[in-house]
């Protein structure tokens, strides 16, 4: 039994043994690795067995504490998958925990404000509401900022360097932002594969359609040439395997409990498919995104610093 198939019909902890069974067979050079993993390469954090929280905890601090990131004075938006009517359990958006524990550490650094926001798929309010997303932001001291409004939000933007996506609006907090950091949940996409760091992009975007229309991979290696986020978190507490990104039935959901941490947007993402059980191959804008120089695709140059919660 291959390792996609294998995922998608163990029980939660023989999948999680088969994530750590794929990220043990890249080096772990923990002990010499710097913040860009050294000798050109890139580092990500891979924590497991732990709540969202105290995962996140124990990433972060590996690279340094939410002070390497976040300075006071400025201006943070988190941006979360928010995207869909769903609740925690159905895994379908970033874990809601985690997001409020990003939004404390930021304003705990000395944030001046701490913003979070998505494009949503469905009716943004039910899926603001029904996520946990938002009562979990403003608790932590967050402010949610709504991302429906066209004229409102979006401010047009032009990327020479990218291959597909040439210009398009971009939500004016981005582009307001001190930080950037980039907090999707991981889980199948029937239209990109995968979704994880560079996927979650497009909920920072006006207008997805156009890019599901021409090349959807290449636009999503473009999109993140608009604003390289200071800190990518993957959520992969519980993940959806199959009938993505929404996910229809409980047989489609798994807990893992897992979380990757990179400044690397393209590492992250790479090691994402380790972790959901798919080839490099499967998910193609890992590829084209280290091709524009946004990041390392090659495991033997990213650094994986394995820890327990």
């Amino acid at each position: 039994m291959d390792r996609r198939n294998f995922l998608k019909s163990g029980v939660a902890t023989a999948a999680a043994t088969a994530v750590l069974a794929d990220l043990s067979t890249i080096p772990a050079r923990a002990d010499e690795a710097k913040t860009d993993g050294g000798n050109g390469g890139s580092e990500v954090v891979a924590v497991r067995n732990g709540s969202a929280v105290a995962m996140f905890r124990k990433g972060i601090e590996a690279l340094g504490g939410m002070t390497a990131f976040v300075k006071p004075g400025q201006k943070v938006v988190v941006k979360p998958n928010i995207g869909w009517d769903r609740t925690p359990e159905q895994a379908a958006n970033t874990n809601p925990e985690l997001v409020a524990e990003i939004v404390r550490q930021a304003i705990a650094a000395g944030a001046a404000q701490v913003q979070v926001f998505d494009h949503t798929c469905n009716e943004w309010k039910s899926c603001y509401r029904n996520s946990g997303i938002e009562a979990a932001v403003v608790a932590a001291g967050g402010k949610m900022l709504s991302a429906h409004d066209e004229k409102l939000h979006y401010v047009e933007k032009s990327c020479p360097q990218a291959v597909s996506l040439k210009t398009a609006k971009i939500h004016q907090a981005i582009i307001d932002a001190d930080v950037f950091i980039n907090v999707p949940v991981l889980k199948h996409h029937g239209g990109a594969k995968m979704t994880a760091a560079m996927k979650n992009f497009l909920g920072i975007f006006w207008d997805r359609s156009f890019m599901h229309k021409n090349n959807l991979p290449q636009c999503i290696a473009d999109c993140a040439l608009y604003r390289r986020p200071d800190l990518n978190v993957v959520d992969a507490y519980r993940i959806v395997v199959a009938n993505g990104p929404r996910g229809k039935v409980a047989e489609d959901i798994r807990e893992l409990r897992y979380q990757l941490l990179s400044r690397d947007i393209v590492a992250i993402d790479a090691m994402a498919t380790k972790v959901i059980g798919y080839e490099l191959a499967d998910v193609p804008y890992i590829a084209l995104a280290a091709t524009a120089g946004l990041g390392v695709a090659d495991f033997s140059r990213i650094t994986v610093k394995r820890l327990e919660a």
